[in-house]
Protein backbone atom coordinates (compact mmCIF):
# COMPACT_ATOMS: atom_id res chain seq x y z
CA UNK A 1 0.00 0.00 0.00
CA UNK A 2 2.78 2.42 0.83
CA UNK A 3 4.49 1.77 -2.48
CA UNK A 4 1.25 2.33 -4.40
CA UNK A 5 0.52 5.57 -2.54
CA UNK A 6 4.04 6.79 -3.14
CA UNK A 7 3.90 6.13 -6.87
CA UNK A 8 0.65 8.07 -7.37
CA UNK A 9 2.17 11.53 -6.80
CA UNK A 10 5.11 10.55 -8.95
CA UNK A 11 2.82 9.39 -11.75
CA UNK A 12 0.81 12.60 -11.52
CA UNK A 13 4.00 14.68 -11.67
CA UNK A 14 5.16 12.77 -14.75
CA UNK A 15 1.82 13.35 -16.51
CA UNK A 16 1.91 17.06 -15.64
CA UNK A 17 5.46 17.44 -16.92
CA UNK A 18 4.57 15.65 -20.14
CA UNK A 19 1.55 17.89 -20.63
CA UNK A 20 3.58 21.03 -19.97
CA UNK A 21 6.34 19.94 -22.35
CA UNK A 22 4.00 18.71 -25.09
CA UNK A 23 4.28 20.37 -28.53
CA UNK A 24 0.98 22.21 -28.18
CA UNK A 25 1.86 23.52 -24.73
CA UNK A 26 5.13 24.87 -26.05
CA UNK A 27 3.35 26.43 -29.02
CA UNK A 28 0.88 28.07 -26.64
CA UNK A 29 3.80 29.48 -24.67
CA UNK A 30 5.28 30.89 -27.89
CA UNK A 31 1.98 32.56 -28.79
CA UNK A 32 1.73 34.07 -25.30
CA UNK A 33 5.31 35.37 -25.46
CA UNK A 34 4.81 36.95 -28.88
CA UNK A 35 1.48 38.47 -27.88
CA UNK A 36 3.07 39.93 -24.74
CA UNK A 37 5.97 41.32 -26.78
CA UNK A 38 3.63 42.92 -29.29
CA UNK A 39 1.53 44.42 -26.50
CA UNK A 40 4.61 45.89 -24.84
CA UNK A 41 5.60 47.51 -28.11
CA UNK A 42 2.16 49.09 -28.51
CA UNK A 43 2.05 50.33 -24.93
CA UNK A 44 5.61 51.46 -24.29
CA UNK A 45 7.03 52.06 -27.80
CA UNK A 46 10.57 50.91 -26.95
CA UNK A 47 11.78 51.91 -30.41
CA UNK A 48 11.55 55.54 -29.30
CA UNK A 49 14.29 54.89 -26.75
CA UNK A 50 16.65 54.05 -29.61
CA UNK A 51 16.03 57.31 -31.43
CA UNK A 52 16.90 59.72 -28.60
CA UNK A 53 20.34 60.97 -27.75
CA UNK A 54 20.79 58.99 -24.55
CA UNK A 55 22.86 56.27 -26.22
CA UNK A 56 25.37 58.80 -27.46
CA UNK A 57 26.40 59.50 -23.88
CA UNK A 58 27.76 55.97 -23.61
CA UNK A 59 30.07 56.60 -26.51
CA UNK A 60 31.88 54.34 -28.95
CA UNK A 61 31.60 50.58 -28.85
CA UNK A 62 29.39 50.53 -25.74
CA UNK A 63 26.67 52.61 -27.41
CA UNK A 64 26.77 50.51 -30.58
CA UNK A 65 26.59 47.28 -28.55
CA UNK A 66 23.64 48.44 -26.44
CA UNK A 67 21.83 49.61 -29.56
CA UNK A 68 22.43 46.27 -31.32
CA UNK A 69 21.07 44.27 -28.38
CA UNK A 70 18.04 46.53 -28.06
CA UNK A 71 17.55 46.35 -31.84
CA UNK A 72 17.49 42.54 -31.74
CA UNK A 73 14.96 42.46 -28.91
CA UNK A 74 12.77 45.03 -30.65
CA UNK A 75 12.66 43.05 -33.90
CA UNK A 76 11.62 39.97 -31.93
CA UNK A 77 8.75 42.10 -30.58
CA UNK A 78 7.71 43.03 -34.16
CA UNK A 79 9.10 46.56 -34.25
CA UNK A 80 9.58 47.38 -37.98
CA UNK A 81 13.23 47.17 -38.98
CA UNK A 82 13.15 50.24 -41.27
CA UNK A 83 12.44 52.45 -38.25
CA UNK A 84 15.34 50.94 -36.35
CA UNK A 85 17.67 51.23 -39.35
CA UNK A 86 16.83 54.90 -39.77
CA UNK A 87 17.49 55.44 -36.06
CA UNK A 88 20.86 53.65 -36.35
CA UNK A 89 21.93 55.97 -39.13
CA UNK A 90 20.71 59.08 -37.34
CA UNK A 91 22.51 58.14 -34.10
CA UNK A 92 25.80 56.68 -35.31
CA UNK A 93 26.26 57.66 -38.94
CA UNK A 94 26.62 55.35 -41.91
CA UNK A 95 29.46 53.01 -40.88
CA UNK A 96 28.83 52.48 -37.16
CA UNK A 97 25.08 52.59 -37.77
CA UNK A 98 25.30 49.81 -40.36
CA UNK A 99 27.40 47.70 -37.97
CA UNK A 100 24.87 48.14 -35.15
CA UNK A 101 21.88 47.49 -37.40
CA UNK A 102 23.33 44.33 -38.95
CA UNK A 103 24.37 42.95 -35.58
CA UNK A 104 20.89 43.62 -34.22
CA UNK A 105 19.30 42.06 -37.30
CA UNK A 106 21.24 38.80 -36.91
CA UNK A 107 20.64 38.75 -33.15
CA UNK A 108 16.89 39.33 -33.51
CA UNK A 109 16.62 36.73 -36.26
CA UNK A 110 18.53 34.22 -34.13
CA UNK A 111 16.26 34.80 -31.13
CA UNK A 112 13.12 34.39 -33.23
CA UNK A 113 14.52 31.30 -34.96
CA UNK A 114 15.42 29.72 -31.62
CA UNK A 115 12.00 30.41 -30.13
CA UNK A 116 10.23 29.05 -33.18
CA UNK A 117 12.44 25.96 -33.35
CA UNK A 118 12.16 25.07 -29.65
CA UNK A 119 8.54 26.02 -29.02
CA UNK A 120 6.72 25.80 -32.33
CA UNK A 121 8.30 23.33 -34.74
CA UNK A 122 6.98 20.07 -33.27
CA UNK A 123 3.39 21.32 -33.18
CA UNK A 124 3.31 23.09 -36.53
CA UNK A 125 5.12 20.66 -38.82
CA UNK A 126 2.23 18.12 -38.85
CA UNK A 127 -0.04 20.95 -40.07
CA UNK A 128 1.98 21.60 -43.25
CA UNK A 129 -0.53 19.99 -45.59
CA UNK A 130 -1.47 22.91 -47.83
CA UNK A 131 0.18 23.18 -51.24
CA UNK A 132 1.72 26.56 -50.56
CA UNK A 133 2.91 25.55 -47.11
CA UNK A 134 4.48 22.35 -48.37
CA UNK A 135 6.19 24.21 -51.22
CA UNK A 136 7.63 26.81 -48.84
CA UNK A 137 8.74 24.14 -46.37
CA UNK A 138 10.41 22.09 -49.09
CA UNK A 139 12.22 25.11 -50.48
CA UNK A 140 13.54 26.17 -47.08
CA UNK A 141 14.46 22.64 -46.04
CA UNK A 142 16.32 21.70 -49.24
CA UNK A 143 17.72 25.07 -50.31
CA UNK A 144 17.83 26.94 -47.03
CA UNK A 145 20.70 29.34 -47.59
CA UNK A 146 19.67 30.31 -51.12
CA UNK A 147 16.01 30.72 -50.20
CA UNK A 148 16.68 32.78 -47.09
CA UNK A 149 19.23 34.93 -48.93
CA UNK A 150 16.58 35.76 -51.55
CA UNK A 151 14.00 36.49 -48.84
CA UNK A 152 16.38 38.93 -47.14
CA UNK A 153 17.45 40.64 -50.35
CA UNK A 154 13.88 41.43 -51.40
CA UNK A 155 11.85 43.31 -48.77
CA UNK A 156 8.57 41.76 -49.88
CA UNK A 157 8.89 38.99 -47.25
CA UNK A 158 8.23 40.25 -43.69
CA UNK A 159 11.24 39.80 -41.43
CA UNK A 160 9.38 38.04 -38.60
CA UNK A 161 7.46 35.76 -40.96
CA UNK A 162 10.69 34.60 -42.61
CA UNK A 163 12.23 33.89 -39.21
CA UNK A 164 9.40 31.68 -37.99
CA UNK A 165 8.88 29.93 -41.33
CA UNK A 166 12.56 29.01 -41.35
CA UNK A 167 12.30 27.79 -37.74
CA UNK A 168 9.42 25.45 -38.58
CA UNK A 169 11.31 24.04 -41.57
CA UNK A 170 14.36 21.77 -41.35
CA UNK A 171 16.74 24.60 -42.20
CA UNK A 172 19.97 24.68 -40.18
CA UNK A 173 21.11 27.44 -37.83
CA UNK A 174 24.29 28.36 -39.69
CA UNK A 175 22.75 28.76 -43.18
CA UNK A 176 19.93 30.79 -41.66
CA UNK A 177 22.21 33.22 -39.81
CA UNK A 178 24.69 33.57 -42.69
CA UNK A 179 21.94 34.21 -45.22
CA UNK A 180 20.32 36.71 -42.88
CA UNK A 181 23.55 38.63 -42.33
CA UNK A 182 24.57 38.74 -45.99
CA UNK A 183 21.13 39.25 -47.47
CA UNK A 184 20.26 42.09 -45.11
CA UNK A 185 23.26 44.24 -46.01
CA UNK A 186 21.95 46.11 -49.08
CA UNK A 187 18.53 47.12 -47.79
CA UNK A 188 19.80 47.83 -44.28
CA UNK A 189 22.60 50.00 -45.65
CA UNK A 190 20.12 52.01 -47.71
CA UNK A 191 17.97 52.80 -44.68
CA UNK A 192 20.97 53.56 -42.47
CA UNK A 193 22.40 55.97 -45.05
CA UNK A 194 18.99 57.60 -45.43
CA UNK A 195 18.84 58.07 -41.66
CA UNK A 196 22.37 59.44 -41.52
CA UNK A 197 21.69 61.94 -44.34
CA UNK A 198 18.12 62.84 -43.41
CA UNK A 199 19.21 66.35 -42.50
CA UNK A 200 20.33 66.88 -46.12
CA UNK A 201 17.52 65.34 -48.20
CA UNK A 202 18.90 66.77 -51.44
CA UNK A 203 22.31 65.14 -51.05
CA UNK A 204 23.28 62.48 -53.63
CA UNK A 205 23.75 59.82 -50.93
CA UNK A 206 20.22 60.36 -49.55
CA UNK A 207 18.64 60.34 -53.01
CA UNK A 208 20.51 57.19 -54.05
CA UNK A 209 19.50 55.43 -50.81
CA UNK A 210 15.83 56.35 -51.23
CA UNK A 211 15.92 55.30 -54.88
CA UNK A 212 17.38 51.92 -53.91
CA UNK A 213 14.68 51.43 -51.28
CA UNK A 214 11.96 52.19 -53.84
CA UNK A 215 13.44 49.92 -56.54
CA UNK A 216 13.98 46.95 -54.22
CA UNK A 217 10.49 47.38 -52.78
CA UNK A 218 8.99 47.25 -56.25
CA UNK A 219 11.18 44.26 -57.19
CA UNK A 220 10.09 42.43 -54.04
CA UNK A 221 6.43 43.03 -54.85
CA UNK A 222 6.91 41.74 -58.40
CA UNK A 223 8.75 38.63 -57.22
CA UNK A 224 6.02 37.91 -54.65
CA UNK A 225 3.33 38.31 -57.33
CA UNK A 226 5.21 36.01 -59.73
CA UNK A 227 5.74 33.33 -57.09
CA UNK A 228 2.10 33.47 -56.07
CA UNK A 229 0.87 32.88 -59.60
CA UNK A 230 3.52 30.21 -60.13
CA UNK A 231 2.25 28.27 -57.11
CA UNK A 232 -1.36 28.66 -58.26
CA UNK A 233 -0.46 27.14 -61.60
CA UNK A 234 0.93 23.95 -60.10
Amino acid sequence: MLDTAATRPQGFAVRCSRALLSPWSRLSLLVVLLAAAGTCVLLFEPQRLLSDGGLRQLGGVAAVTVFAVAYGLCTTAFVPRPLLNLAAGALFGSQAGLTAALAGTVLGAGIAFGLGRMLGQDALRPLLRGRWLQAADGQLSRHGFRSMLAARLFPGVPFAAANYCAAVSRMGWLPFLLATGLGSIPNTAAYVIAGARASTPTSPAFLVAMGFIAVTGLAGALVAWFKRHQLRGR
